[in-house]
């Protein structure tokens, strides 16, 4: 059976690209005469199919002994599937494990610069969530107001949107202290590339960017904070990496 499910992946391999667009069953009309050629496809790929079960139960034992070191897919007892090769008798799994980042250990002068790292560590657990939720709002606003007729139909769903966004996460983010909130705009020009600034000037127009701007400035904070992982915020950035990639 691993063999056999091997190949029929491998068969799937053949198939042409699936068409670009949202979902994979979008239904494209063909034009007069394609319906016969996908249909001599199909038989096509129906023989090459059974051709090949036919000539790999008839080389089973053969095939395990292979030398080269043939790419399939391994069902593990507990339903993990992963990529694996057959090598000899054996079959190994092959499994992709995530970039580990090592960075050199910090020197604290003192126990205050210990207990502010600790804090930077939970203001990034905090804050970084909100940050990546931006941006995935972001692209699928885009994405969505391009389908839009007109101006008028982008600018309402825009001032709808910002209403629910604003009714949702409002509570959870008057939690935030000023030092997290300072963090997040900072974050969310890290993820986006972008400024907040920039961001609420493109989407809700220049008057309400100037307004959030002045009304953030009141508590010592700025929408224009740009992100500098290289310069003073090079300790953020590794604990966001460290986070981003549960080291930490």
């Amino acid at each position: 059976m691993l063999k056999i499910y091997f190949l029929f992946k491998v068969s799937q391999t053949q198939l042409p690209p699936a068409p670009s667009g949202r979902g994979q069953g979008a239904h494209i009309p063909l034009r007069r005469g394609q319906g016969e050629v996908a249909r001599v496809w199909l038989r096509k790929q129906f023989w090459t199919l059974l051709l090949g079960v036919i000539m790999l139960l008839a080389c089973q034992k053969g095939f395990a002994q292979e030398e080269d070191k043939t790419l399939l897919y391994w069902q593990l007892a507990k339903g993990y599937v992963t990529r694996a090769y057959v090598e000899g008798k054996d079959t190994v799994p092959w499994i992709v494990l995530p970039e580990l980042y090592v960075f050199a250990d910090l020197a604290f002068k003192n126990d205050k610069e210990r207990q502010q790292y600790i804090k930077l560590i939970h203001d990034v657990k905090r804050t970084l969530p909100y940050a990546k939720l931006i941006y995935d709002t972001l692209i699928e606003t885009y994405e969505y107001i391009e389908t839009l007729p007109n101006d008028k139909a982008r600018t309402a769903h825009l001032k709808r949107m910002e209403k629910e966004l604003f009714n949702q996460y409002k509570p959870e983010l008057k939690k935030l202290t000023l030092t997290q909130g300072k963090l997040l705009i900072k974050l969310v020009d890290r993820e986006c590339n972008q400024s907040s600034y920039n961001l609420v000037s493109a989407y809700l127009g220049g008057v309400r960017a100037t307004f959030w701007n002045v009304f953030a400035g009141m508590f010592g904070a700025s929408l224009k904070s740009k992100y500098d992982p290289k310069g003073k915020d090079a300790l953020t950035e590794r604990v966001v990496v460290m986070v981003e990639k549960g080291q930490i």
